[in-house]
């Protein structure tokens, strides 16, 4: 029998600002700017596919009546595979990953987000092939790397120099799709088949913790895409992947994901906003603030996904869902402003930034 998922649409329709781009954009980030009331910045990695360059762009985006302004730009040499960005009173961190293997630090002035300088590590044994996920730590001194070849890297990162250590290498037995950073000692991954893995520094010689990819047997070839790791609940990790689906999973309780999201074909039951790959997720402080009463210490918060067949939504535990965003292409990226928390960007795969305010 089919179960029935709750959609709602928020009462007041989202202000929608799209802004057309002459090249394919392949991730983006908001950089955070406490000393400019008038304008925001944006991260944004680019490629161009009729002369095969790749860049990293900084645009701003001006509060009244929103339009997007290029500061300043960086060229890279190798198509860019993911996107962070940490900021600090003194400094502004872009990190970047290529399909090389490669990972690039950009430094930018905190005032105008102008690219001051770049440090980079292209070494044979950092990764082979592409770097699939990368996350930076909260005060940007270390920045962990995964890869398709199942090498896990820690990065850290001097003021003029890099320097890496190899915190584990499956030899191309494990594939990582996947990390995020939950305490300056302990962060996560995950890839093929549903798995997570937990990993403390503290701890060395492997992972600490794992979820097994076989709780479902709709699981068994999935892929997970993103982490997200709450800053008040290091335990709970929320993750998005194939066919739509996007759970949970709690370390106090580590043997059974919580399933958010989900589609199953061989019982008929469907509960997602999206049938196809889920790209990114994210915890969803506006939708937080939105249910203070019904936040406790056993649910899982609000989280926000996009998908290759265009959705953008809100997803809470028990099966509600807020469709923020349709669209006739694949959303491949969102960020959420931590600062104004109702603000979202995203990329279109039609080559379009895509500015939603929920306010």
């Amino acid at each position: 029998m089919a179960i029935e998922m709750e959609m709602e649409f928020e009462k007041e329709s989202p202000k929608i600002y799209r802004f057309p781009q002459s090249k394919y954009i392949d991730a983006l980030r908001w950089i955070p700017s406490p000393s400019s009331a008038f304008d925001r910045f944006i991260s944004l990695a680019l490629h161009d596919p009729d002369t095969d360059s790749s860049s990293i762009e900084i645009h701003s985006l001006t509060n009244q009546n929103p339009s997007l302004h290029l500061e300043s730009s960086w060229t890279s040499s190798s198509r860019i595979s993911a996107l962070k960005v940490s900021q600090t009173p003194s400094k502004t961190l872009i990190a970047a990953s290529s399909f090389d293997g490669s990972l690039n630090l950009l430094l930018t002035n905190p005032l105008n987000v102008v690219i001051e300088s770049e440090n980079s590590i292209s070494d044979k044994d950092f990764h082979v092939g592409p770097i699939s996920g990368i996350d930076l730590n909260g005060g940007g001194s270390e920045c962990v790397t995964v890869g398709e070849d199942g090498r896990v890297n820690l990065v850290n990162v001097g003021e003029s120099s890099l320097g890496y250590k190899t915190v584990f290498d499956s030899h191309g037995l494990v594939s990582y799709a996947a990390v995020k950073w939950a305490s300056p000692y302990e962060f996560a991954t995950g890839g093929l088949g549903f798995s997570l893995q937990w990993w403390d520094q503290r701890k060395p010689g492997g992972a600490v913790s794992q979820l097994k990819g076989d709780w479902a047997r709709r699981s068994k070839s999935g892929i997970v895409h993103s982490i997200d790791i709450h800053p008040s609940r290091k335990h709970v990790c929320v993750a998005g992947g194939s066919s739509g689906t996007i759970f949970a999973w709690d370390l106090r309780w580590q043997q059974q994901p919580i399933l958010l999201s989900w589609v199953d074909a061989q019982v008929g039951g469907v509960n997602s906003p999206s049938e196809s790959e889920v790209w990114e997720v994210q915890y969803d402080a506006y939708m937080q603030s939105q249910n203070v009463s019904n936040t406790s210490s056993t649910r899982v918060l609000p989280v926000m996904m996009c998908s290759e067949d265009g959705i953008l939504a809100s997803i809470e535990q028990g099966g509600k869902q807020v469709e923020v965003l349709g669209e006739t292409s694949s959303i491949n990226s969102f960020d959420i402003d931590l600062q104004n928390p109702s603000d979202v960007v995203c990329s279109l795969e039609w080559e379009s930034v895509v500015f939603v305010s929920r306010q």
